[in-house]
């Protein structure tokens, strides 16, 4: 389905001469696999051989070009780790080419004696004198195309050298065909913006440092490109959803009245707003797509319960998908009372579970007398069959890759989906990623809970928080201790969780635990237990702790080199306590002195607890790249776009693709296949492909 003016592009990069398996493999990493990969890494960087001075004015250290005559060659070395010798000069003065494990031979033909040549490099100073190690370029100043002026340089990695790169970019680039125009040419127009191959020619042929810039007009016309097939991709996927016919689910409230008596407080306003938009498409015969969007502690999983009570009135199971095992139980522990008294059958599942126990969970789901089945990764398994799968909800989605979405939702008949998350997400990003789905958000939280008291204290004074935590642990207080690693590092000067493990079980003795990633399933959740049942006091943890693990009962959070964690983790690991009606602290222990993005990071923890001011400054400080961390699969990868600068782009991205829907639904006009080949450009063929099956 692919248009066949872009199959060049979507050749395996080893069609490009001079790239073998080896060298592949190596482009591979840094770019892509593929052609296409290649023409859509922009430069990182620039080297500009403009400046030509007189060998006498020629500073040390900086890349420059020299117009000289080539004296003489002095005798070969004797030895092969001395190095050979050319001397030139110009009016001004004399240089010497050093070149180490040289051909003569090679050097006296690219350096004839007597003849002009243009060498490029640095020179440094030796013993007085000017010289310049193997120049990067030796040309005739008649042939001046074979040095360019100007030289992108791009991501690499090891083992790839930037020639190799640049190379195969610039032969990817004479595989860029004429493509037919897909943006509005008087939007162009008043954007000063190039025609595409043009913009794209001209993005890897930068003159200057600011065409480097995202906001140079080339780069922001791609930008805005790479946004409008996000934003094209979306609304196909949201009409394919809305097209495809779901069911109503439309219970009698008999369970949600049992369990609203049976809870010990009252919903928040926030909570009940988010239950009526989901009732509403719970029982709408579309199938129902939203995200809900909640604070630390904002009561998203008791919202989530309601929904799947309205599910089971109707007769339908619902399966609520969890990051992790510890969650996936904490889910179970704190149902249990609320399932009870409605009267419905909670079952678990997760990678634990062997034999005749999974068995027996597996015969109860299929028969239908398992409810709501809670878990982990382990729900989308091919031997997991339900019933009637009716809602399916995935807890802090951007832990799951889309892939694992799709495939839990295909245990039912076109099941509704609600995908939760408390990391609070910036608008631009929310409509990057979820741009297809309704949104609901949590802004209040539960009466009774108290702001959490947020310090900044200077890692020289760790032996008074360890006095501290002495004390606190002496009045019967809880405290997490976090550290940003499992093992010291050689490379990152930072406590590791082990070693500050050792050194508070010597302070404070056996009440202290640990807890990381690294450490098997059935270990984390016995040290686990034992912090819940109050058995030890000071858990030391890695971010294995940032969602979901909730103990009432711990007061104190400890976040060891807080300048290293961005503002929403910081945020997340912070909301671990003040949960409970304790008056509760958290510490942010930094190494001074701290730079100016690290400072402000941690000024605006301490200002606010309000998670979606601290997204948006997250993602202003940060940028897009770094604000949600490599491992939140769920979010795009933007090759050209960054929304922390583009956010304006997106909003007009966002309109334009709505405009195109409404006037063109399925691409059939000749601006619509234009738009299909930027979709495949971009990688979005996902949504061709609806359009073609719809």
């Amino acid at each position: 389905m692919r248009p066949s003016i872009l199959n060049p592009l979507f050749s395996d990069i080893t069609v490009l001469t001079g790239v073998g398996p080896k060298i592949a493999a190596l482009i591979g990493r840094a770019a892509g696999p593929r052609v296409v990969d290649l023409i859509l890494t922009p430069p990182a960087g620039l080297v500009d051989r403009s400046f030509q001075p007189k060998i006498a004015e020629a500073p040390t250290g900086k890349i420059l070009t020299l117009r000289v005559t080539v004296n003489k060659h002095d005798p070969p070395p004797k030895g092969r780790r001395l190095p050979y010798k050319v001397i030139c000069s110009d009016e001004t003065g004399f240089i010497t080419l050093v070149y180490f494990r040289a051909r003569a031979d090679y050097l006296q033909n690219i350096l004839p004696e007597g003849e002009t040549r243009l060498i490029s490099g640095k020179v440094e100073e030796f013993n007085g004198a000017r010289q310049m190690s193997h120049p990067d370029y030796v040309t005739d100043p008649d042939k001046p195309d074979e040095m360019p002026i100007f030289e992108p340089i791009y991501p690499l990695t090891a083992g790839l050298t930037a020639g190799v790169m640049r190379k195969a970019v610039a032969q990817a680039l004479k595989r860029v065909p004429d493509i037919a125009e897909w943006q509005d040419e008087s939007w162009l127009k008043a954007r000063d913006w190039p025609h595409w191959k043009k913009a794209m020619l001209a993005m890897h042929a930068p003159e200057s440092q600011a065409e480097l810039s995202a906001m140079a007009p080339t780069r922001q016309r791609l930008a805005y490109d790479e946004l409008l097939a996000n934003q094209l991709a979306l609304l196909l996927i949201r009409k394919a959803r809305i097209k495809s016919r779901g069911r109503s689910i439309f219970g009698d409230n008999s369970l949600r009245n049992k369990a609203r008596k049976a809870l010990p407080f009252a919903l928040t306003g926030a909570q009940e707003q988010a239950l009526d938009d989901i009732y509403t498409d719970m029982k709408a015969p579309e199938r129902m797509v939203r995200l809900l969007q909640g604070d630390v502690g904002s009561g998203k999983t008791i919202v989530a319960f309601f929904a799947m009570l309205a599910a089971a009135e109707s007769g339908a199971q619902s399966a609520l998908m969890a990051p992790t095992e510890i969650l996936a139980r904490q889910h179970l522990e704190s149902l249990s009372m609320l399932a009870d008294a409605a009267g419905i059958t909670l079952g678990i599942l997760t990678g634990r579970d062997k034999g005749s126990q999974r068995r027996a969970t597996l015969e109860k789901l299929a028969n239908g007398e398992i409810d709501v089945l809670l878990g982990t990764h382990a729900l989308f398994q091919d031997d997991v069959v339900f019933k009637d799968l009716g809602l399916v909800i995935i807890d802090e989605q951007h832990r799951f890759g889309v892939r694992q979405r799709v495939a839990l939702t295909q245990k039912g008949p076109k099941p509704d989906l609600l995908v939760m998350t408390a990391t609070p997400i910036p608008r631009t990003l929310s409509l990057t990623a979820y741009g297809d789905m309704d949104h609901s958000r949590i802004t209040e939280k539960p009466p009774g809970r108290k702001p959490v008291d947020t310090r900044t204290i200077p890692m020289n004074r760790i032996e008074e928080i360890i006095a501290g935590l002495r004390r606190a642990t002496a009045n019967g207080e809880q405290a997490y201790w976090v550290c940003p690693l499992v093992e010291e590092s050689e490379v990152l000067d930072l406590t590791a969780a082990e070693e500050r493990f050792e050194t508070l079980k010597a302070a404070l003795g056996d009440q202290v635990g640990l807890v990381h990633g690294k450490m098997a399933g059935p270990d984390k959740d016995a040290i686990m237990e034992r912090f819940y049942n109050g058995e030890i006091k000071v858990l030391i943890a890695t971010t294995v702790i940032e969602v979901g693990v909730n103990a009432p009962n711990a007061t104190i959070m400890i976040i060891e080199h807080a300048e290293r964690f961005g503002l929403a983790q910081l945020h997340q690991l912070r909301g671990r306590v003040g949960r409970g009606d304790k008056k509760s602290s958290c510490i942010l222990l930094y190494k001074a002195p701290l730079g100016e993005t690290a400072k402000a990071r941690l000024n605006v923890l301490r200002e606010t607890e309000d998670g979606f001011v601290i997204a948006e400054e997250d993602l202003r400080l940060r940028g897009a790249g770094d604000v949600l961390g490599a491992a939140q699969s769920g979010f795009p990868r933007f090759r050209l776009a960054d929304i922390a600068v583009h956010g304006e782009l997106l909003a007009a991205a966002r309109d334009d693709a709505e405009l195109i829907i409404r006037r063109d639904a399925d691409l059939k006009s000749e601006r619509g296949e234009a738009l299909r080949a930027l979709l495949y450009l971009f990688n979005r063929d996902d949504a061709v492909k609806l359009l073609s099956a719809g």
